[in-house]
Order: C-alpha cells, then structure tokens, then sequence
C-alpha cells in the first residue's frame, strides 16, 4: 500500500540550522574529498553525494545511535549524517591508520558498528539483506531499535533486494528502505532500467510505500519520522523512494557522457543546500549567521584534513591484523567413555543447538524448514516448540538467509544460519565472501561476526551433480572464513558448539550420509578447538589424512593393509581452515610417506595445499611421492554405475597405500 506523507511537522529554527549545518558538512566533505581525490592524496575508487545531501541528512534526523543503516558505494553522506567523525573518515579514505577503519575499508567500505553504521558497501543491494539482520536483532530483544537501508534506484533490479524485501515483510521487521533514486544506475538511465516502478514493487510485498522529494531535508525529515516512528511500534518495514540527483559523475573521473549539461544544470538550480537556506530566512535566521555557519563547517573541515594528513599510515608489519578475531583458548578435551551412552550424529547437532540456545539468549536459529518443518532431515525438530521465535523459518532466499545472519552477528547476536545443501552455495555467495569474511577485516577489527552457517554435503546416494559437491576448497581460499567439517558424532557435538560461540564467520559442513551414524556421546560440556587436527589411528609406514566421512574410509582401508603388515596412521583434519599442519607434519616425519583422501575434485582441492605444505616443510622426510585421492574433475554424476567410478573409496585408499609403501 502507499502511504501518504503528512504535513511537515513544523521544525524549529534550531532543528532546521542543525539540517543544514549537517548538509554543510557533507558538501564540504565531499568538496574537499573530490580535490584530494584529484590531487593523488586519496586512492582507489571515489563515488560522491553531492547534490544528495538533504537526502542522508533527513533519512537520519529521526534515527537514534541504537538504530543501524546499511549504505551503498556513495555512502560519505550516510555516514556523517549518523555522527561519524569527519577527522576519522579523511584518515580512512587518505589510507592512515589512525583513519575510521584502520585504513582497511576505505571509501566504499567506512562502517562505525558503534554508531550502527554497518557499512557502506562495494555490492550494489549487499546492504539490504543485512539491515534485515540488524532489524531481526532488534526484533529478537524487543529493544524499540529499526534499521535503515540506504539503495539506489538501480539496486532494485538485484535479487538481494526483493528476497531482504520479502523476508522484513515477512517477519514484520523494523526495517525502512531508503531508496535515493538519482535517475541514473550507473550509466543507464533509471527509465531503461525497471519494468515497474518501486511503489509497484514495494506493494508487490504489501510493504508500505512513500515517495518524497529528497532535496527537500525538511519534508524528507518529516517522512522518515512517521516512518521510523511506525516501524518502532512494530507496523513493519516500509519503503521510502527520494528523488534526487547526484551533480558528479558516478565515479570521480566519470566523463558523463550519458546526461547533458542542462539536465545537471537544472538539478543545481534544485540545490538542497539553497532550499534550506531559503527556509532558515523565512524562519528569521539572517545572512550574517548562515555565512558564520557556512565559515565554522568550512574551519572544521580544513582542520580535519590537515590532522589527516599528518597521521601515518598503517605499518606493513599489521598486514594481517584484523582477519580474524582472536578465538578462546580451548584445551583438547579426553575422547567420550567408551561405555559412555551412544548417540547418532543428527541427535549431536540437536543437542549443540539446544545447549547453545539455552544458555546464550543471543543465540538464534534461521533457515528454510528449521522451526515447524525441523530440518529436511529433521535435526531440529522440537527446537521450535522450545524457544520459540529464536528458532525461525525463512522464505527461500539464501540471500537473505546469509545477509540476516551477517547484520545480526554485526549487531551482537549469535546466529546460527542454514544453508540447506552446499551446493546452493552459488545462489548466496557473495554474503559470505564479500560481507561476512570481508566485514571485520575492512573495519579494522570493529565488526562482530559471530557467525555460524550450518550446511551438509554427501555423495553416493545418486543426488545428481547439484546436490553432492564437496565445495570446502573454494570457502577455505578466503580469508576470514573458518571452516568445520567433523567426523564422529562427539566431534560433531564438540565442534558445532565451539562454532557457535566462535567470534569469527565458521561454516559448519555436515556429511549427510554420516547424520545416522552412532558413537558415543561426550558430556554435555564438551567443546573441541576449532583449528585442531587429530591423529585418529596410530601408525609407522604411510600418513593418511582425510576429513569428513572420507576418514572412515581411510580408517577402512588402514586396517585392510594392517593386515598385509603395513602400519597407516590416520589424520582426521576436522578443520579444513584453519588448517592445523603440524600434526601432518610430525607424522611425514615418522612415516615419510603421505596420502591425501578428500571427497573433492583433485585439481586446487584441499588436498593440493597439504601437499605443497608438506613438500616444502616436510621435502627432506619424504621417501615417496605425495599422492591425493579425491573425485575425478567432473560434476557428480547421477547414474549410480558412474557415481562408484567417481567417488573414492576405501579400495581407491588402500591401492594408493600399497603403491607409497613399494616405492
């Protein structure tokens, strides 16, 4: 439905002197960011908002610093209208360490999580999803808090934007879509762009619809006050669509040839900053006052840049610095009793997640079919029933699946998100390598990301090449991601509940062909580090190392040789990444001889970095060569003659093991 604005409320003088004195700074800001940009003292891409400013300044006026927004790629404005630190943001973009972020985000990434600003964004619609994060947190502690995602017009035709769009208005959620619609995505003009326009889309949803003119920072003021207003009484979100136009090009350098020089002509004649001039005189406020205004923003600034420019820049020593948050300390605790109670793997994850849940109210579950449906393979059935709206079912929109757990983590929650197979990894890739492995890096260490995605894999069973792949490799390769993949039942228990309470991004990949298998079951406060291997079988001839349910295998074939005489130690990596090499190591140096099994393609799998680890640190130990078993560099097939020949087995392992041991 559209809703119709009404009658600007009547701002004080002060309120509208504050409006422009807040334009002021963002004009001024980006003034003087364009001639550092030009003069070589600011590096990288540069996106400004000038000729935007009412539209950051009145999105904001109502906003608290409890309250988040999400920015876009020309994101200064957002930020300074939230109250962040002109000094710190010239700092950021000139690259100095002492800038916002560290000098780690620059201009498209400047986020203050202090301020819940949670980032402006290099991916156009990126922040939408995780402003629907954000708004799930506040909703979760009932704390009164929305969130805000700034967009332009051309972020409406991504996918992320309908599935956050879809999921807020599912879940009712304090969120406000705050599109700024400068008539150009990129290039193209917004009239090329959108079948339909954003009020047809936002009723699409049954989402609440306003249009204002986003040159007018009182009326745009005005606007967002109702609507934050009823977004915090849990009327759910709404979409609010300013017409505005940017004077500069999309990028600084931008030759523009796309528009003409009257069209930008008659834009400036519409420029906020005399609008609100105009109005402050109609309220009594003279020249002499708006020019002293016009003079304390200009000092502030100059000053700013000045104090930024005698800052240093990061050392090359901190390089890795802020990758990863620092993780507990966790000693290795003793294996279950063997005569302890036997359980089965899926009833390890129930029991992580119920434990982790009772005693952690940040702590939530989300995913397709996790609350009434439990689980496609029902390993959370009943969670529901117990606690409620923190175990939560969500539309199919991996997107926003991903990008809630991402804003949530941001603003302090746990989430535990679920990404039903691995293979659907592709449809919600970039929430993960752009936003959650990127986050706490590019803000400089500022940045929860106390999130934990639960997803499965599993050959053998004819599931057809988009519902087997072993995809470890491709997450491991990016830093920030930490990477769990256990074995047992125990480890599984152990190892969901370290995820769960890890600071850093932790994708938690389950073998599905193991949820029945039985072991016995640790005491309930068993927690294993994550970043640990384990030496799982003993041995003097040849090193195997395997993670997942290839390590059963592995442990197969070792006893099918144990026979003929040969002595294979067995290596359950559990954690792909970190990867824990030293272990491999001490036991090439015993054995000098080594094997690894993955259920992956060969080529660039996980087990193409152990071996060039190995022949580096381990050369002088090896009497053989290393060999890797994995799948063959084809998509799983379907027929289950030609699944056999591509999936590795014990018979595979213990071939591979006879021929290391007669070299």
């Amino acid at each position: 439905m559209t809703t119709e604005p009404s009658s600007p409320p009547a701002f004080s003088t002060a309120d509208l002197t504050e409006m422009h004195r807040r334009m002021l700074l963002i004009r001024g800001f980006e003034q003087r960011v364009a001639d550092l940009y030009r003069d070589g003292e600011v590096p990288g891409f540069v996106h400004l908002s000038i000729g935007q400013e009412a539209t950051a300044v009145g999105a904001c006026w109502p906003l608290s610093p409890a309250d988040v927004i999400t920015s876009t790629h020309r994101g200064h404005g957002h930020c300074l209208a939230k109250g962040l630190d002109p000094l710190g943001m010239f700092a950021e973009l000139m690259g100095k360490d002492q800038g916002t972020n560290r000098g780690r985000g620059g201009s498209m990434h400047i986020a203050d999580p202090k301020l819940g600003i949670f980032g402006a964004n290099g991916i156009v619609a990126a922040g939408l999803p995780i402003a629907v994060g954000a708004a799930t947190a506040a909703q979760l502690r009932a704390d009164g808090s929305v969130a805000v995602a700034f967009f332009g017009d051309g972020a409406a035709a991504q996918g992320a934007f309908h599935e956050a769009l879809n999921l807020a208005a599912v879940w009712q959620l304090p969120t406000v879509f705050f599109c700024e619609n400068n008539g150009y995505a990129e290039f193209s003009p917004a009239s090329t762009q959108h079948a339909a326009s954003l009020e047809q889309r936002a009723a699409g949803y049954g989402i609440d619809y306003v249009a204002v003119d986003g040159n007018d920072v009182a009326a745009t003021a005005a606007v967002m006050g109702e609507v934050v207003l009823a977004a915090r009484a849990g009327r759910g979100p709404a979409v609010v669509e300013a017409a505005t136009y940017r004077w500069h090009g999309h990028y600084e350098g931008d030759p523009q040839r796309y528009r003409s020089a009257d069209e930008l002509h008659a834009w400036e004649a519409r420029d906020p900053l005399l609008a609100q001039e105009s109005r402050l005189r109609e309220a009594g406020v003279g020249d002499d006052e708006i020019k002293a205004l016009e003079s304390s923003v200009a000092d502030e600034l100059d000053g700013a840049v000045e104090a930024a420019r005698r800052l240093a820049s990061p050392a090359a020593a901190t390089l890795t610095d802020f990758v990863v948050h620092a993780r507990p300390a966790r000693p290795e605790p003793p294996p279950p009793r063997e005569d302890a109670p036997v359980f089965r793997t899926m009833d390890a994850i129930r029991s992580a997640l119920e434990t982790e849940l009772a005693t952690d109210d940040r702590v939530f579950v989300a995913g397709i079919d996790v609350g009434a449906g439990g689980n496609v393979f029902g390993l959370t059935r009943g969670l529901a029933e117990q606690f409620g709206m923190r175990v939560r079912d969500t539309p199919i929109s991996e997107t926003a699946i991903m990008g809630l757990g991402v804003g949530a983590a941001m603003a302090g929650m746990r989430p535990v998100v679920e990404l039903m197979y691995l293979d659907f990894l592709g449809v919600c890739f970039d929430q993960l390598l752009n936003q959650a492995a990127k986050l706490p890096f590019m803000t400089g260490g500022a940045a929860e990301m106390a999130l934990t995605v639960r997803t499965q894999f599993g050959a053998g069973r004819s599931s057809g090449s988009q519902h087997s792949q072993s995809l470890e490799a491709l997450l491991a390769h990016i830093p920030g991601l930490s990477v769990v993949m256990p074995s047992t039942p125990a480890d599984t228990y152990g190892l969901l509940r370290a995820a769960i309470q890890d600071p850093n991004p932790v994708v938690f990949i389950e073998n599905r062909l193991l949820y029945g298998m039985k072991g016995p079951q640790p005491p309930s406060d068993y927690i294993l580090p994550i970043g640990k291997s384990a030496v799982v079988r003993p041995g003097t001839d040849v090193t195997v190392v395997s993670v997942s349910r290839m390590v059963h295998e592995a442990i197969a074939a070792a006893e099918r040789v144990g026979d003929e005489g040969i002595s294979v130690e067995v290596i359950d990596l559990r954690t792909v990444a970190p990867l824990d090499v030293a272990p491999i190591l001490d036991s090439v140096h015993k054995t000098s001889r080594l094997l690894i099994a993955h259920e992956a393609a060969i080529p660039f799998g996980i087990g193409a970095e152990i071996a060039a680890t190995v022949a580096r640190d381990g050369f002088w130990d090896l009497d053989a060569p290393i060999e890797r078993i994995g799948t063959a560099a084809t998509p799983p097939p379907y027929a289950p003659e030609l699944e056999r020949a591509w999936l590795p087995d014990r018979d595979d392992i213990a071939e591979t093991i006879r021929r290391l041991v007669a070299v």
